[in-house]
Parts: structure tokens; sequence; C-alpha cells
């Protein structure tokens, strides 16, 4: 595989730091279906570039994870046009970093990715839970007749019969969507953001417990006061310290697999949006390393 430099690639570290990675950040910028505001395909640089920004040094972990870690990016590729090809592309890459025993982190681009990232895991994986965050349950068999829309991303996922979903933040659905949410219920899981206040996240906890878990998150599962750079935006959603709650019981409870953060689009001058995914992306891989060992 060919990586960009430790200086080019995510958190900008040192050319002269030496390690054996771990985890290895994919940027997938593909934008086919966006159906309001655009500009997801620039997410990938811009998360990456907000990254050098990022402190190295994690107070909570007490530590630079990414010593523990090692982190290493994947030098930018051309991304075919044609949304199969594309997502069969993703598809091979996640395979050939698992096949290598590592953990892949997908930066998109918009959330039509997901499929194609988690099939290899469900190839690999007997049983594969999606921990989804989301402002969308994206559960629509088509959208504008694209089978492969980023708003049917989690329909995709659960055509694999070995996939559930635990789903976090969800304001919008479809009627279209009610039926097939009510014939799966015992496969999808959704903690709607209505309820926020009132969320039994030790209930979370039992149905993660001892899980294998993809981690998915659209970054429109933030509230639109802190994460506006979306196609998407909606208010009523997540802010960031219960975001990284939910994560801590995943990385502690169960064994996160995989991840991909998509569906930043960036606006021109506001880096904080970008920074605060790339930080989140950070967040993401260092509790999955290291939240265990506290």
């Amino acid at each position: 595989m060919n990586y960009l430099s430790n200086k080019l690639g995510f958190l900008g570290i040192d050319n002269k730091f030496s390690f054996k990675e771990k985890a290895v950040v994919i940027p997938f910028g593909l934008e086919k279906t966006v159906s309001y505001g655009s500009g997801t395909k620039n997410g990938p640089k811009e998360i990456i570039k907000a990254s050098h920004q990022v402190e190295l040094y994690d107070e909570e972990l007490n530590c630079e994870p990414y010593k523990k870690i090692g982190i290493k990016t994947l030098k930018p590729f051309k991304i075919n046009k044609n949304i199969k090809i594309a997502l069969k592309k993703i598809s091979d890459i996640n395979s050939k970093i698992l096949d290598k025993k590592l953990f892949p982190i997908t930066f998109g681009g918009e959330h039509s990715i997901t499929p194609g990232c988690i099939a290899p895991f469900a190839k690999k994986f007997k049983k594969i839970c999606l921990l989804h965050f989301d402002a969308h349950a994206d559960l629509r068999e088509s959208y504008n007749g694209e089978k492969f829309s980023h708003a049917s991303a989690i329909k995709r996922c659960l055509d694999h019969k070995n996939v559930s979903v635990i789903s976090f933040g969800i304001r919008n659905i479809s009627s279209s969507e009610i039926p097939f949410l009510k014939k799966n219920s015992k496969r999808i899981n959704i903690f709607w953001a209505k309820d926020k206040a009132k969320w039994n996240l030790t209930k979370f906890k039992k149905l993660i417990k001892n899980k294998t878990v993809y981690l998915t998150f659209d970054v429109d599962g933030f509230d639109s006061s802190i994460m506006p750079a979306t196609g998407t935006p909606e208010p009523g959603g997540l802010l960031w310290d219960e975001t990284l709650d939910i994560i801590k019981i995943a990385s502690k409870n169960s064994n996160i697999v995989g991840a991909d953060i998509n569906e930043l689009a960036p606006i021109k001058g506001f880096n904080s949006y970008n920074f605060l995914v790339a930080k989140l992306a950070y967040k993401i891989l260092s509790y999955k390393f290291l939240f265990k060992q506290l």
C-alpha cells in the first residue's frame, strides 16, 4: 500500500518518528448522490489538513496515543465516477487492510461509501454490528432512483443478513422507511434524538456487549450548532461530550474492527468544523486501541 509521509498524513507526525502501523486512514472523497448541500469530496483532505493542528497528547488517556497505535495514511487516488465501481474499490482496499490485520478508518465523502466499506467485514465475521451516528435513518430502498444513494446507506448494509445496527441521533425518517424498520426491529435499535434526555446507556452497553462492531459516523449526527458544515445540517443532534461517552462504552465493551467518518462539506474559512472531525477521528482511534487499558 502506498502511504503518505508521516508529515503529510493524518496528524502530521514528524517524519523522524518510526512505527509499525496498526491503523490505516483511507481518504475517499466520493461525492455522487448528495441531495442538498455539496462539497463532501473535499472532506478527506480538509480533515487531514486540520489534523495537523490537533494536540497529540490526550489528557484523558494521559499519553500521546499515536505512539502506541501507529497510524498511516494512504496516498489519495482517483475515485471512479461510477458508484458501483467506486464502492468495489473501497471494499477491496478494506479487504487488503483486514488481511494485514490492521484497522481501517475511511474519511468520506458521502455516506454512500459505507456499504462498500463494510462488505469485507460482513464477509469476514459471522456477525457484525453497525454502530451508526446520524441525523437520518438511511433506510430507504432508493432515493432519486439510486439504490446506492447516501439516503440508502444503512439499508444497503442490512442487505447482508449478518449485519445489525444500533443508531444514535436519528431525527429524520421518511414514511417509506417505517415498514422496514418495524419488520426488522430485532436487527435495528434506534436511540432517537427526541429521547436524548432519557437515553438508557446501560441498555446500550448490554446491546453492544462482546459484539464485533463497525462504527460509521455521519457528521450530521452532531447538532447543527456545532456542525453546520454538512449537506443536511439538522438541529436537535448530538453534542461533543455525549458522543464521546457513547464511543467509550462501545470501545470498552465490544471489539471495534473498522470505522468511517463521512458527510463533512467544508466551509471556506471555518476550519473549526474540519478540526472537530479530525479530533473525533483521533478520539475514535485512541479509544479503540487504548480505552480498555484504563
